[in-house]
């Protein structure tokens, strides 16, 4: 009997069109987007004016290392502040430095001089890093004009180099060193159009039923609740994991994303995810009057719930509110799971809250349906 219903269900899947494609191309071609939009990996060639009013000897010497910079790409000088103003606006450049009169000898004079920087803040990703370029810059040529500002005081070049570099501070990225933007998020988006598209389908898991005269036959035949219901479940669940099979192995074995852990547990994790995913999808379906509402419902919860589940903006950051109400959804605790077992791997007596949270949130979501529809 539960075979039979099983195949029953996955030639219900099949023939389903709309449903067939979304499961089936969805993730593959939100792969392909988002992989192909951060191929670049970390931002550079980051575009940038320079506003040179001085025009000596030292300001060339400091336009040559903003053009040296990593990230910064020399497209244009304007004559004035004001021209540099308006390619900011009109976003010809992301950054526009402006180096004052006199700048040259306030350096050869040993005096503070100040160099004006203006950032476009509109696109905080070209914002960030633009602003981390430009200060390594600044440092560079601080210390130098630090050095030379003692040398010229007649301190010898190993003594003023260590007076005025006497703390060196060296930052070192852990666990994604190279700041990698396609390895933090192309996995965690895919995960998201994947676990959209199960929640979607898990959503028609009672109310397909309920709404066909197929029930009724059921019923009449003396077919148990849980029999069909465990055993649409269980087809469902292998999908979702048949459909994230090829997806991982794309990820982490073609494009070479991290992951810092065993296959198997991990493997383990995202099935149990599925399964408090389907649960949350039959929940919806439960108290869904018809296969509308049931879809409507699938996406008020789907949608939101990577955005409110912590990892492209800190848990701790959001209104208290908005935080218990995250952590009642399966997907705050896989993608928080997530990027420890990518990138760094903490260990089971850490990781093992996760796995209890998901499997807490399918209990209580599969016993409200089951308890819902048995009143139905």
């Amino acid at each position: 009997m539960i075979k039979s219903l099983m195949l029953r269900e996955l030639t219900y899947l099949w023939r389903d069109r709309g449903l067939r494609r979304i499961l089936l191309l969805g993730s593959l071609v939100g792969l392909v987007l988002f992989y192909a939009t951060y191929s670049a990996q970390v931002l550079r060639d980051i575009p940038t004016a320079v506003v040179d009013l001085d025009r000596s000897a030292a300001s060339r010497e400091l336009v040559q290392k903003l053009g040296q910079a990593e990230n910064l790409k020399l497209v244009a000088f304007p004559g004035s502040y004001q021209e540099a103003q308006e390619l900011l606006k009109r976003g010809q450049v992301i950054v526009a430095v402006v180096i004052p009169e006199h700048y040259g000898k306030n350096v050869a004079l040993g005096r503070q001089t100040n160099v004006y920087m203006a950032i476009d803040g509109s696109n905080e990703i070209y914002a960030t890093n633009a602003t981390t370029a430009a200060l390594t810059v600044a440092g560079t040529i601080s210390a130098n004009a630090g050095v030379k500002a003692l040398l010229s005081r007649g301190f010898d070049p190993q003594q003023a180099r260590d007076a005025y570099l006497g703390v060196d501070i060296r930052e070192e990225p852990w666990f994604n060193p190279t700041l990698n933007y396609a390895y933090f998020l192309v996995l965690a988006l895919i995960l998201n159009v994947w676990q959209q598209c199960c929640t979607l389908a898990a959503a028609t898991n009672i109310i397909g039923e309920t709404g066909r005269p197929s029930w009724l036959q059921f019923k009449l035949a003396g077919t148990s609740k849980w029999t069909l219901f465990v055993s649409k479940s269980v087809v469902h669940i292998c999908v979702f994991m048949l459909m994230i099979l090829p997806i991982y192995f794309i990820c982490f074995g073609l494009l070479d994303i991290p992951l810092n852990c065993n296959w198997a547990v991990f493997l383990l994790f995202t099935l149990l995810f599925a399964v408090a995913l389907h649960s949350v999808g039959t929940l919806a379906s439960s108290f869904a009057r018809n296969a509308v509402d049931s879809t409507r419902f699938g996406m008020i919860i789907a949608l939101p719930s990577f955005i409110i589940s912590g990892y492209t903006w800190p848990l701790e950051a959001m209104p208290a509110s908005i935080q218990h109400a995250a952590k009642l959804l399966p997907q705050t605790w896989f993608f928080q799971g997530l990027n420890y077992f990518t990138f760094k791997n903490p260990g089971w007596p850490f990781m093992r809250q996760y796995f209890l949270a998901l499997g807490i949130i399918a209990l209580i979501c599969y016993s409200a349906a089951a308890l819902i529809t048995s009143r139905k």
